[in-house]
């Protein structure tokens, strides 16, 4: 089990750190709860747009000296943005963790999001939105967000809409960070041979002096789907296919089994369900999976694969097969035990990536309020039983709930 130990700063940023002897790389990241599903129709993409532009100019750097500030020492500046979160994080030789530290507090709350490097960067985002079109698998999912959380904040694209990106100024930047952005919602997670008494002494010199700032902004929960098939006309040569409905959140006991089932049907394993009938067996398709990503207040479950448009209906046929067996009939005691150590064995080796587990700490502590120990993980994996499977087969797999995206090939004319 790897330990940690957590930190409340006077403005309430909280501090996650792991020590991490064996290595000469710190990986650090400011993650704020703030994302996606935090817009409105009118504003839709700004989160994204606004993790660009921390890169393009504080009070008292610009872009270059923002980008060279750790590539010049061989280290790394990143960020992403999702439907909950933005994180801005690097990774840099433990010699110079107060260099990433301090850079990483000067793009999160000194941004000035100067004019000109907004319509540089409205351009950069235009032709990735581009690149998703251009890409089926990528916007497959994007698309199947929109079906399934229709008229909601979380069916939004992340990237914004071409009509919103082109109307986004400074003051709307401004305006959106003042709105959402909460001390309290923000984390300073650390991975590295940086000890604890460093860490603290450093965020307290950087993250100390923020003002206290509290958002009285509030999510929109999701309520009201309705299951629905939609067919999509693209540019392709493979039918895509989605299949999937809301599922568990981050609050619900069941997300734990649910991991587990979902691996069992169509994890990252070959031997998934879904692998071993439509690949192996039947030659429908080069790859097929399904997945579980829980939110805090809903969650979603979507099986994902392509194939030729004349196996379309025979692959959908037989994905539904497979559900109903979870449904129908009881797995064996060596089934499940079986599978219960294949995902203990990928949970375990997930958490040795530093990184990632930089990452897993500051999600964890917005999410929950705590970090999940190895233990706690593999305990709520081994309670569930044959029974809990069925059940929860039933709850998620019954095909009157699901919703299906099937993006077809164009008819040329």
């Amino acid at each position: 089990m790897r330990e940690y130990s957590i930190h409340t700063l006077k403005n309430g940023i909280r501090v996650v750190h792991n020590h991490v002897t064996s290595t000469k790389i710190v990986h650090c990241g400011i993650m704020l709860d703030i994302g996606s599903r935090d817009e409105n129709l009118e504003n839709q993409g700004i989160a994204h747009f606004w993790e660009h532009m921390a890169f393009k100019g504080t009070r008292k750097r610009k872009a270059f000296h923002i980008l060279n500030r750790l590539e010049s020492l061989g280290g790394e500046l990143n960020a992403f943005t999702d439907k909950e979160k933005i994180l801005f994080f690097a990774s840099i030789r433990d010699d110079y963790f107060e260099r990433a530290l301090e850079l990483l507090t000067d793009i999160t709350f000194e941004s000035m999001f100067p004019s000109g490097q907004i319509e540089r960067e409205r351009h950069v985002i235009l032709e990735e939105m581009s690149m998703y079109v251009d890409d089926p698998d990528g916007s497959l999912q994007d698309e199947f967000d929109t079906v399934v959380y229709a008229g909601h904040p979380m069916g939004m694209n992340i990237l914004g809409t071409k009509k919103t990106v082109g109307a986004f100024r400074h003051a709307d930047f401004k305006a959106f960070v003042k709105k959402h952005i909460d001390t309290r919602r923000i984390v300073f997670s650390v991975t590295g041979n940086i000890k604890e008494e460093e860490v603290m002494r450093l965020a307290e010199k950087h993250l100390g002096p923020i003002q206290r700032i509290i958002s009285t902004q509030q999510r929109k929960k999701f309520i009201g789907y309705k299951p629905k098939e939609v067919i999509l006309k693209r540019p392709i040569k493979q039918s895509r296919c989605a299949i999937g409905s809301p599922s568990y959140s981050l609050q619900d006991a069941k997300r734990g089994s649910f991991y587990l089932l979902n691996n069992i049907l169509g994890g990252s394993g070959m031997n998934s369900r879904l692998n071993l009938s439509l690949r192996e067996k039947h030659g429908f398709v080069y790859s097929i999976g399904s997945s579980f990503t829980p939110f805090t207040d809903t969650g979603l479950f979507v099986i994902t694969f392509g194939t030729e448009p004349s196996q379309l209906v025979k692959s959908v046929k037989l994905v539904k097969e497979e559900l109903r067996k979870l449904r129908e009939e009881k797995m064996g005691v060596k089934q499940l035990s079986s599978a219960k150590e294949q995902i203990m064995g990928q949970v375990a080796m997930a958490e040795e990536s530093n990184i990632s587990f930089m990452m897993m700490m500051a999600r964890s502590i917005l999410d929950l309020g705590k970090i999940q120990s190895l233990e706690e993980i593999f305990s709520r994996i081994q309670s569930t039983t044959a029974e809990d499977i069925m059940k929860m087969s039933n709850e998620m797999f019954d095909e009157k709930k699901l919703s299906y995206l099937m993006m077809e090939p164009e008819k040329l004319t």
